[in-house]
């Protein structure tokens, strides 16, 4: 069991928590009936994201058998068979896209696009140096735009400041994961083609212009008088401290420490990324919802 959930990757389901964020931001995470519509749409999209994990680990199997870490995964390591893994895959695509047939249609769209578009990331994507990252960046709006209105969420839109933030963290995401690969291929190890269009000097000034343009956009988002009149305080720009704090912490776990291979590890994992976004959450709480 444990090493099926392994195959499932059920470790990065704290991706699609992104569903819940346009509840928590429109002041509506008490709203008992949009919360377990929010909870379906978690349900569905993650099973759905467990069975396109399945099918790239089955289409990548020989290339993550060459990988260091990668080698460990069950089906690279043996550990699970290719028809298992098929039937496992399968079922889980009936699970999630059928459920969310029943249960919304447009929820259902936007998973059947999330599996088009990772199917050719697959295929093509992941081999095109930025257009691979631009692709990852799009999956995680995905996962905001199922917790809204199209998620059957009635009266929740995601305004532009959540939908461009989104968009700018998941690139830098994606941009420390590639830094990983570029120093894997420094060290003579096989990694995915796409990393030749990379290296060090261009990843890390790219990590600066994103990590300037993160705090900027966010600056600005907590001095937008709509959002002060929106969550009846002037005080949200506090928060900022934290922003600033988690994503220089998670600059130096990048540059410094070289533990950038696998962001939903480092979340899972790093007690100091752990404490600033629970302080966070603890203070916008303290200033919207207890206000």
């Amino acid at each position: 069991m444990l090493t099926i959930l392994r195959l499932l990757r059920v470790h990065q389901w704290v991706k699609n928590l992104l569903i819940f964020f346009p509840l928590f931001f429109a002041l509506k995470f008490t709203d008992t009936g949009l919360l377990v519509r929010a909870c379906a749409a978690f349900i569905f999209f993650s099973l759905t994201a467990s069975a396109v994990y399945v099918v790239n680990d089955l289409r990548d199997v020989a290339e993550d058998r060459e990988h260091p870490d990668k080698r460990r995964r069950p089906l690279a390591s043996g550990a699970i068979s290719h028809i298992a893994a098929v039937f496992i895959a399968a079922t889980l695509l009936l699970a999630g896209l059928g459920g969310a047939s029943f249960y919304n249609k447009q929820l259902f769209l936007i998973l059947a696009i999330y599996c088009v578009l990772n199917v050719l990331y697959s295929m093509l994507f992941k081999r095109i140096a930025l257009l691979d990252i631009f692709v990852i960046a799009t999956g995680f709006l995905l996962r905001l735009i199922a917790g809204t209105e199209y998620a059957g969420l009635a009266g929740v839109h995601p305004s532009q400041w959540i939908i461009v933030m989104t968009f700018l963290l998941a690139l830098f995401l994606a941009l420390a994961k590639r830094r990983d690969d570029v120093l894997l291929a420094g060290e003579g190890k096989k990694t995915r083609h796409a990393v030749h269009g990379y290296n060090l000097e261009f990843i890390n000034s790219a990590l600066a212009v994103m990590t300037a343009v993160i705090i900027l956009a966010y600056i600005l988002y907590t001095m937008d008088p709509a959002v002060a009149r929106h969550f009846g305080s002037d005080k949200i720009y506090l928060t900022v401290i934290f922003v600033i704090l988690g994503l220089f912490r998670y600059l130096q776990l990048t540059l410094v420490y070289k533990k950038s291979s696998q962001p939903t590890d480092l979340l899972l994992r790093d007690r100091f990324l752990q404490l600033t976004i629970l302080g966070w959450i603890a203070l916008f709480v303290i200033l919207v919802y207890l206000r």
